[in-house]
């Protein structure tokens, strides 16, 4: 394979496990949920521990992510993580407390009691994903960074990365990633948990956060379709100024067009058979939609010449999956590591399956000495 077929490849992976990564933040949503859906304390133990079942998975995502980003585009690892460093540590504080907040809410005589660490894991499920939504925003929208020719680079602004909160699509896409959590959080404890008060509860905590994502979502899809873009010249890789970019390569690439729409309608569908059907299956129609919805997206942003990082210092200064990739000595051997990507994917269908064989209850929590 020629390098750009590698960089394509490499791109391609990079989408899959960052829309896997997404779907899975529903451990995040319900997080937010706790008190939304749980009035008692056994509610309460009964959501976080369906929830507890499936937080290392999303943590496995999130590591494969920036692994796989890291190895296969180190430039944008450099930039990004070296420059916009106040988000990027934001977000990873917000990662550690969640894993302190399952390992300590119910040891013995903690000293700062379980609601303490209630409040960390709504921290990761608000603060953490819409800190997560503002950072994939900005690749959209761009940083403030530059890069010389020797592929140093340095940012441009003394708040490295906090002014991304100030444009107004990426707080959207923030917004939109955490509406959709607890939306994708509603309907998983549809289908993990047996308990009829909280059931009861489900479907006007699943209508409200549909809305506000929908409004939200779009809100960002028009702005990506019908807002500049940056596009490259694959032959000199200079960056100029294009009118409606995405909307472009849709039309120059239908099928990507086609499999948004299909990803969209089955997100609809599975929201409309949940609160019109009270069909406990529902998530793993929308879990399709948002999987495929969300790799389409990410697609765009590094196919048909597009810049996936813009520049907002130095316009040349651009990434693309060609000036920030590996080597291609680097990229087909990490080609051949990849294939164990359909392991991992395996271990975690497994893993699911056997924990979700029956629905969790209130007695079956209490009579486990060791839950979360």
């Amino acid at each position: 394979m020629n390098l750009l077929i590698l960089q394509e490849y490499w791109w391609f992976l990079v989408s899959v496990i960052g829309a896997l990564f997404v779907f899975m933040t529903f451990v995040q949503g319900g997080q937010t949920l706790l008190y939304r859906l749980g009035r008692t304390e056994d509610e309460r133990d009964l959501l976080i521990n369906s929830l507890g079942r499936k937080w290392e998975l999303t943590f496995t995502m999130l590591v494969m992510f920036g692994g796989a980003l890291f190895a296969a585009f180190p430039l944008f690892y450099a930039v990004s993580f070296g420059g916009a460093y106040y988000v990027w540590m934001a977000i990873l504080f917000c990662f550690i407390i969640q894993a302190v907040a399952y390992e300590y809410r119910k040891k013995p005589d903690n000293l700062y009691g379980e609601k303490f660490y209630e409040i960390l894991l709504y921290i990761n499920g608000s603060l953490g994903i819409f800190l997560i939504g503002v950072a994939v925003g900005t690749l959209f929208t761009g940083g403030n960074f530059i890069v010389n020719s020797s592929h140093l680079s340095h940012w441009t602004m003394q708040s490295y990365g906090l002014e991304a909160l100030l444009n107004p699509f990426n707080v959207a896409f923030g917004l939109m990633l955490v509406f959709l959590s607890r939306m994708q959080a509603g309907l998983y404890f549809l289908n993990s948990i047996d308990t009829p008060t909280i059931i009861g509860r489900i479907k006007k905590v699943v209508t409200i956060n549909f809305i506000m994502f929908l409004v939200l979502f779009l809100f960002v899809l028009g702005m990506i379709l019908f807002s500049e873009g940056l596009v490259y010249d694959s032959t000199t890789g200079v960056v100029s100024i294009k009118s409606m970019k995405f909307l472009h390569s849709f039309l120059d690439m239908p099928l990507l067009l086609v499999l948004l729409v299909v990803g969209v309608v089955s997100l609809l569908w599975g929201v409309f058979i949940a609160l019109i059907k009270n069909n406990d299956k529902a998530i793993w129609f929308t879990g399709f939609g948002v999987i495929l919805t969300v790799i389409i997206v990410l697609l765009i942003l590094g196919l048909d010449n597009s810049v996936y990082y813009p520049s907002l210092a130095d316009m040349q200064s651009s990434l693309t999956i060609e000036n920030s990739s590996g080597s291609h000595y680097t990229l087909s051997v990490m080609a051949y590591v990849s294939l164990l990507v359909p392991v991992v994917a395996g271990y975690i269908f497994f893993v699911w399956r056997s924990m979700d064989k029956t629905k969790l209850t209130i007695d079956e929590i209490k009579s486990d000495s060791h839950h979360y």
